[in-house]
């Protein structure tokens, strides 16, 4: 049967940091290995040397290859230069699916196919907004002009992906209610990953584990540290591992505070071993879509404390008594909890067989490769029309 041939799948994102270039990632190996033919295109100038060794591992599984530009975070007069760079590209891969991720890529993907269709290629188009421009003020100029951006481009998408309800709702209420085709489909990780991380000898406390930026909130895990010990009445240790912009700032700041013997600072590493380091896991972010931290914490079997924000509560639940509000007091009165009561984590953390069932990858990539499969009929005039807000979960 024609609709089931493989597939020639291309990913467009920005930045390859991050949850993005994990979701990417995880879809790029799964898709390969049931005999499709993926590709990447994203910026060429973030990363370093732990995102070359993640291209390294990934390689293997694109038949497609990498395709790496300047792709820059700010709009500006760039983006026409790499927007036509990326057709050409783009266009010599020939691809069945675009699919977007993040605004720059979300742009590219459908900019560029329309423009195919234009030619009379037919492609799927299709946009993961990964929270991104969603986390922008409605009530600002910027916020308000890249809304309308992202209704403008609805006209060039086949789908708009979701990979939490929080994301889909805020859209939604930031952008408007889609006229066409939109999916919940959560993110998921490998089963590799379903095994508990045992600590070594000289475990810190706590760890906090992702971009050394504001919006993850690093600086409130260093104020709640320090409120945590004060209610615990000890002194407690800390563990802060990742890179960023604002990593000297969060250095500065610990060493100020008196905390440069408690908290110390390692540059990003793989999750499982930075878990292996500490005994529970503290993501204090400002705002977030569907953070893959937090399922590879659980999953690790690792005590978890985060803020209420984006799709968290999704994952452990709306009324946990994980959850904090992003501030220092909220934080604070948690992580104390989390070292003084015994059986905290036990009552804590959602069921283990139950957070599998859901937000496994093989559930996740089966649920986006059936999509792929519904547009790509489509695009080519095959096998009807497809359903309409549809969700997977």
């Amino acid at each position: 049967m024609h609709s089931e041939r493989p597939l020639r799948i291309l990913h467009c994102f920005r930045s390859p940091v991050g949850g993005i270039f994990r979701h990417v990632r995880d879809l790029a190996e799964a898709h390969a290995n049931a005999g499709h033919e993926v590709g990447i295109l994203c910026d060429s100038t973030t990363g370093g040397a732990y995102e070359d060794a993640l291209f390294d591992a990934i390689r293997p599984y694109l038949a497609l290859g990498v395709v790496r530009l300047p792709i820059h975070r700010a709009i500006g007069p760039s983006d026409i230069v790499a927007l036509w760079r990326s057709y050409k590209e783009i266009r010599s891969l020939q691809p069945d699916v675009l699919h977007g991720h993040g605004a720059k890529g979300g742009v590219l993907a459908r900019t560029i196919g329309s423009a195919l269709r234009v030619n009379k290629y037919r492609v799927a188009r299709l946009y993961s907004p990964h929270g991104g421009s969603l986390h922008y003020d409605s009530r600002s100029l910027k916020g308000r002009a890249i809304f309308r951006l992202e209704r403008l481009q609805e006209r060039l998408t086949d789908a708009l992906v979701f990979v939490c309800d929080y994301e889909r709702q805020t859209y939604f209420t930031k952008v408007g209610r889609p006229p066409g085709h939109n999916e919940l489909i959560y993110n998921g990780i490998d089963d590799r990953e379903f095994e508990p991380v045992a600590v070594t000898p000289g475990a810190v406390d706590f760890l906090y584990i992702g971009m050394m930026r504001d919006l993850k909130g690093p600086d409130l895990f260093v104020e709640s540290f320090a409120a945590a010990e004060r209610i615990a009445g000890r002194p407690l240790s800390a563990l802060m591992i990742g890179d960023g912009p604002q990593q000297q700032q969060y250095a500065e700041m610990r060493l100020r505070k008196g905390l440069g013997r408690r908290i110390n600072m390692l540059p990003a590493m793989k999750a499982r071993e930075a878990f292996a380091l500490a005994r529970t896991v503290v993501i204090p972010s400002r705002a977030e879509s569907m953070p893959y931290i937090v399922l590879e914490a659980l999953a690790a079997g690792k005590p978890l404390i985060a803020t209420r924000v984006g799709g968290i509560p999704e994952v452990l639940g709306a009324d946990s008594g994980a959850l904090a509000e992003p501030s220092v007091e909220s934080l604070a009165t948690i992580m104390a909890a989390a070292i003084v009561e015994q059986d905290w984590a036990a009552r804590m953390m959602p069921d283990p067989e139950a957070f599998k069932s859901r937000f496994a990858s093989s559930v996740m990539t089966k649920g986006v490769m059936r999509l792929y499969r519904e547009l790509v009929g489509n695009a080519t005039g095959e096998g009807g029309t497809a359903p309409y807000n549809v969700s997977v979960s």
